[in-house]
């Protein structure tokens, strides 16, 4: 063992003939001393770095654990009840949380001296003006993400159902995406920091994070008209007063929580000489009413009969949200923290509001990627498959006599064999010509799901997209790229670094850092405001300008 890490350390040394001065440099850096760290060794990227010492046979045993951990969550998928497009998106987002906390973690300066320490000083996250905390290591793991979608969205293109053998690339195979993340991960770490300080920071992470956060909006405004929209339909159909109290509920909600963080904004935020706060506030405030009113004119209710103050409260709040976020985490050095009061707060309080803070981004995040996924609907009418819902009310129930009329020559008596490729044909035919929903398809098809098998060998009891798939796979996998980056610029603020507090660090375990605290990252809030605003109210009044056009 100890004879392999000597030959191992001195080919690094001489591919790489600065590490010995590197080295040097590296031990009389300021660092906070690095707690115990008995759990950290179980991450896969620690794990990776400390392979570096191990043998061959030991990545082998490594890799096919990797295979045996996705073989077991296939099993695991299989046994609940639950269908393979639904699961398919919950293991991407639980890969991309991951992904994010593992990042997070990189935040701090005692995973830097581990990377450093199991490297044996040869991978460092070193910057030229100083301590990084961890920045080129969160754009390396994001990055790693970014190109294990990127990969997997140009091998996806074009697939239409899961009778494509590609589509197991998407559904099945954890084993190895697990592995070839986990690999990504490892050589992300050996790519040169000039990589992302020059290039990957500044002109691919910024714009895809920007790209997401106008995705995000535009998603925003389509769940407003979506939830409204449910809830009224349930309370049509069922005629039940618990969706009508939801609804109220929910609205009376959204109004309470806009007017609680506007009392908050002014009353922390909006003292004497905050001049900009003030102006924020009141401009939200303001308009905020000016769309609560114009949502429930009569013109517009004309128009747009599903609009109403649901909609509306579910922006105003969004708006609010942002305006709180933004302005109490500004910096407010100028006014002597007299603006901003959270930052004279003590320090175990500012690190919880950071961690709580983190947390509800990577959820939130995660919901808008399967949420935009899904829904790319609202951003190209191109899909995987454009066959209307059987469930849309697009298709009435067709007694006998209209059912052998509309199909002439094709007669479907008994249930069909999938064997039986010419009564898969009939039916395929009438889909086609609008004679049967496509439930009868997929009906059919799941059926007989007990008799074919998965990548695995395993029934495929749970294939609800034999038929056509229910999400585009290719778009699915860039709004995951665009998320990661969006991750990346929001960990490291936006290629900003400050710690919580301005004094010196003396503490044994660091200085916790603030999330999102940065110029670029307060004005990309606020102009997001702004514009969440503007789509709402362009969703409102365009079909007073143009009826023939956006008409409901």
């Amino acid at each position: 063992g100890g004879s392999a890490c000597g030959r191992l350390r001195t080919s690094l040394l001489r591919l790489h003939p600065g590490t010995v001065a590197s080295h040097q440099t590296r031990s009389q850096a300021t660092w906070s001393k690095p707690p115990q760290m008995g759990a950290v060794a179980s991450i896969p990227l620690l794990g990776s770095l400390a392979g570096l010492s191990t043998s061959a046979a030991s990545a082998c045993v490594t890799g096919a654990a990797w295979f045996c951990t996705g073989q077991a969550a296939s099993a695991l998928t299989r046994s609940c009840n639950c269908n393979s497009s639904v699961a398919t998106r919950v293991g991407f987002s639980l890969i991309f949380l991951l992904n994010s906390l593992l990042a997070w973690t990189m935040l701090s300066d005692w995973a830097i001296n581990l990377v450093a320490h199991y490297s044996y000083d040869w991978i460092k996250m070193d910057c030229t003006a100083g301590k990084c905390y961890g920045v080129l290591a969160v754009h390396r793991v994001c990055f790693a993400l970014a190109l294990f979608h990127s990969a997997l969205s140009l091998l996806l293109i074009g697939v239409k159902d899961t009778r494509t053998k590609r589509a197991a690339i998407q559904n099945g195979w954890w084993g190895p995406k697990l592995l070839a993340w986990a690999v990504l991960v490892y050589l992300s770490f050996l790519v040169p920091n000039a990589f992302f300080t020059s290039f990957w920071a500044t002109y691919v992470s910024l714009p895809g994070s920007a790209a997401f956060i106008l995705i995000g909006l535009v998603l925003l405004v389509d769940f407003a008209h979506s939830w409204s929209e449910t809830c009224l339909e349930k309370w049509e159909q069922t005629d039940a007063p618990v969706w009508k109290w939801i609804l109220i509920g929910s609205t009376l909600g959204l109004y309470a929580i806009t007017i609680a963080l506007t009392v908050v904004q002014y009353v922390f935020f909006g003292g004497r000489g905050c001049g900009l706060n003030t102006a924020l506030i009141t401009t939200n405030w303001v308009v905020s009413l000016l769309l609560s009113a114009l949502s429930i004119a009569p013109a517009v209710q004309e128009s747009n009969p599903r609009s109403g103050l649901a909609q509306s409260g579910m922006v105003v709040a969004y708006t609010s949200y942002l305006i709180t976020s933004a302005i109490a985490n500004h910096d407010d050095a100028q006014s002597g923290g007299r603006c901003n009061p959270l930052q004279s707060r003590a320090a175990g309080a500012r690190t919880g509001m950071v961690v709580l803070g983190a947390v509800f981004t990577f959820l939130a995040i995660a919901y808008s990627t399967s949420r935009a996924a899904t829904q790319s609907k609202a951003f190209s009418r191109a899909g995987a498959s454009k066959r209307p819902d059987a469930t849309s009310g697009d298709y009435e129930a067709l007694s006998q006599a209209d059912d052998a009329s509309a199909m002439g020559d094709i007669r479907v008596t008994q249930a069909p064999k999938r064997q039986d490729t010419l009564r898969w044909q009939a039916i395929k035919a009438a889909i086609d010509e609008g004679s049967l929903p496509p439930s009868a398809l997929t009906e059919f098809e799941q059926e007989g799901d007990s008799e074919t098998e998965d990548e695995g060998g395993n029934p495929a009891v749970n294939d609800d997209e034999r038929s056509g798939t229910r999400y585009n796979y290719s778009f699915f996998h860039v709004i995951f790229v665009l998320a990661t980056m969006y991750t990346a610029c929001l960990l490291t603020n936006w290629s900003v670094v400050s710690p919580v507090s301005s004094l010196p660090d003396t503490a044994d375990e660091g200085q916790p850092m603030r999330i999102g605290r940065s110029h670029v990252a307060f004005w990309m809030r606020v102009i997001s405001s702004w514009v969440s605003q503007a789509l709402y109210g362009w969703t409102l009044a365009a079909p007073l300008i143009w009826p023939d056009r956006f008409g409901a």
